[in-house]
C-alpha cells in the first residue's frame, strides 16, 4: 500500500489530503502537524476550518485510510510520498523584510525529513514558495540524507476558498513540476498516477521545477491584477457618474477577457494574493528587473488605495468624523463561504475607523470573536505564523464588540459597512435595520450586494463601490 504523509494540517493540507484519501481508497494518507489542538479538531466533529463539503469527505475516510496525527516523525518515516504544506510567511525583518518569503518552517521540515528517513522518498512542495526553493530544499536533503535519495516535485495548489472541495474534485488543472532527469520523470509519473484516479490525464500538466513554482505566483498575480483593474475603474466611475457593474459586465463579455474576477469591491484579501505578489516583486528585484517589480507593486498599491478610499468615504460622509459613533461591520471574512480572515480588507477598514475613534459592532456568520480581536491587534504578517507564536489580543478593548446577529450589530448604529458578500446580507429586512438605526442612517456597501435604489427609498444614504454617488455624498468628496 502506497503511503502518503502531509506535513501541515491547514487550509491546503487538510482538504487536499482528505480528497486524495476519498478518491484513492488503496492509498493510506496521514496528515501531521505539531499543533495538538489543530489535530484534535481534525479528529473531532468540529473541523478547524470551514469549507462547504469538507465535513462529509473527512467523515467518509477518517479512521479508514485518512489519519490526523501529531506523531510527525513516525508518519514521515513510513511514507513513500511526503507533501510539505507548511506556512511560508512574508519576512518581517532582515534581508527582504516586507517582501521575501520566510522559509524557516520549510527548512526545518526538510531537515526533519532527512533526519528520520530510512528509505528513498518523493518530497512534494505544496506550499506556495519562491522560485528556486526546490533547489535549496534539494541541497538540504542531499547533504543530510546519508545516502538516501530524494526527488523533489513542485505541485502547487490552485484552490479557491469557499469552493475548495469542488475545485479538488474537478480541477482546471493539476500541475506537477520535477527535474528533467530519468529519476525526476519517474517521480512525476508516480504523483501523476495518484491524481489520475479521478483527474482526466489531459488536465494533469507536467513541467520543469521552476516553471511549476513560478506558475503559482503568476496565476495569483494575474487574478489580483484583474481585481485591482476593476477597483481602479470603480474610482473613475464614481468620479464620472458611470456604473462599475455595467462597465465590467461590458468588458467581461469580450471572450478574450472573460467575466471572472472583475467584481469591484473594497479590496482583495486571502492568504495568497498579497503575499505572492510581494514575493514576485522581491524575485524580480533580486534578478535585476526593477521595472517588472514596479509593475506588480502597483497591483497592491491600488488594493491599499481602495481600502483607504473606502474608510475616507465613510468618515467624510458622516460629517467628517466617526468619533464615538457606532458603526456596524457586516462581514469580516475575506470572502463568503469561508471563515478565513487572512489579509481580509475588513482588518484595514476596521483599523482605519478605530483610528478615528469609532465604536465597532461586528457580525460575521463564520468568524469567531477571538479571531476578530486577534486580527485587529496583530502586526502585519503575524497571521502567517503558527498560532502559538502569534501575539494574543488584549481583552480589555471596549471599542469593538462582536455579535452573532446582523440586526443586533446594526441596532442604534450610525452607519453600516458591508465588507463580505455573504448571501444573507442581500436578503436582510433593511426596513427593520433602518428603523433601529440613528438618523441619518448610512449604508456603505463594499461588496455591491444591496439594491441601492430600494435602500434609498427606505431612507438610507447609500454608498456603493463604483456606483453613481448619492446626492448627499457628492457634496462631501472622499479625500484619498
Amino acid at each position: 500500500m502506497v503511503k502518503i504523509c502531509c506535513i501541515g494540517a491547514g487550509y491546503v493540507g487538510g482538504p487536499t489530503m482528505a480528497v486524495i484519501a476519498l478518491k484513492c481508497p488503496t492509498i493510506e494518507v496521514a496528515v501531521v502537524d505539531i499543533s495538538k489542538s489543530r489535530i484534535a479538531a481534525w479528529n473531532s466533529d468540529h473541523l478547524p476550518i470551514y469549507e462547504p463539503g469538507l465535513d462529509d469527505v473527512v467523515k467518509q475516510c477518517r479512521g479508514k485510510n485518512l489519519f490526523f496525527s501529531t506523531d510527525v516523525e513516525k508518519h514521515v518515516y513510513e511514507a513513500d510520498i511526503v507533501f510539505v504544506s507548511v506556512n511560508t510567511p512574508t519576512k518581517t525583518r532582515g534581508l527582504g523584510a516586507g517582501k521575501a518569503a520566510d522559509l524557516t518552517y520549510w527548512e526545518s521540515a526538510a531537515r526533519m525529513i532527512a533526519d528520520v528517513s530510512k528509505s528513498d522518498k518523493i518530497v512534494v512542495e505544496k506550499s506556495t514558495v519562491p522560485v528556486k526553493t526546490a533547489e535549496a530544499i534539494e541541497k538540504i536533503l542531499t547533504h543530510n540524507g546519508k545516502g538516501i535519495k530524494f526527488q523533489i516535485l513542485s505541485n502547487p495548489e490552485f484552490l479557491a476558498e469557499g469552493t475548495a472541495i469542488k475545485d479538488l474534485f474537478n480541477p482546471d488543472r493539476v500541475l506537477i513540476g520535477g527535474r528533467e532527469t530519468p529519476e525526476g520523470e519517474k517521480a512525476i509519473q508516480t504523483l501523476k498516477s495518484v491524481y489520475a484516479h479521478w483527474v482526466p490525464e489531459e488536465r494533469i500538466l507536467t513541467t520543469n521545477l521552476w516553471s511549476a513554482e513560478l506558475s503559482k505566483l503568476a496565476a495569483n498575480a494575474f487574478l489580483a491584477q484583474r481585481i485591482s483593474s476593476a477597483n481602479a475603474m470603480s474610482a473613475l466611475c464614481e468620479a464620472t457618474g458611470a456604473n462599475v457593474t455595467q462597465v465590467t459586465y461590458a468588458v467581461g463579455t469580450d471572450t478574450r477577457i472573460g467575466p471572472k474576477f472583475l467584481n469591484a469591491s473594497v479590496g482583495f484579501g486571502g492568504s495568497c494574493f498579497q503575499k505572492d505578489i510581494l514575493n514576485l516583486v522581491y524575485i524580480c528585484e533580486c534578478n535585476g528587473l526593477p521595472e517588472v517589480a514596479e509593475y506588480w507593486k502597483q497591483v497592491i498599491k491600488i488594493n491599499d488605495y481602495q481600502k483607504s478610499r473606502f474608510v475616507n468615504r465613510v468618515v467624510s460622509s458622516m460629517f467628517n468624523t466617526v468619533a464615538t459613533k457606532k458603526i456596524a461591520i457586516l462581514g469580516f471574512a475575506f470572502k463568503k463561504d469561508t471563515g478565513d480572515t487572512r489579509e481580509t480588507p475588513a482588518i484595514d477598514v476596521c483599523k482605519g475607523l478605530l483610528g478615528d475613534k469609532a465604536r465597532l459592532s461586528i457580525y460575521d456568520p463564520q468568524v469567531t470573536e477571538d479571531q476578530i480581536q486577534r486580527d485587529l491587534w496583530m502586526n502585519k504578517f503575524d497571521w502567517d505564523h503558527p498560532i502559538h507564536l502569534q501575539p494574543t489580543s488584549p481583552t480589555t478593548e471596549k471599542k469593538v464588540s462582536v455579535v452573532w446577529d446582523a440586526y443586533e450589530a446594526t441596532k442604534d448604529a450610525d452607519g453600516v459597512c458591508i465588507l463580505t458578500e455573504w448571501d444573507e446580507f442581500k436578503t436582510l429586512d433593511y426596513q427593520k435595520v433602518y428603523d433601529n438605526m440613528r438618523k441619518p442612517a448610512f449604508v456603505f456597501d463594499g461588496r455591491n450586494v444591496v439594491d441601492v435604489e430600494k435602500l434609498r427609498e427606505i431612507g438610507f444614504i447609500v454608498y456603493s463601490i463604483g456606483k453613481p454617488l448619492d446626492p448627499w455624498l457628492k457634496d462631501m468628496p472622499a479625500v484619498a
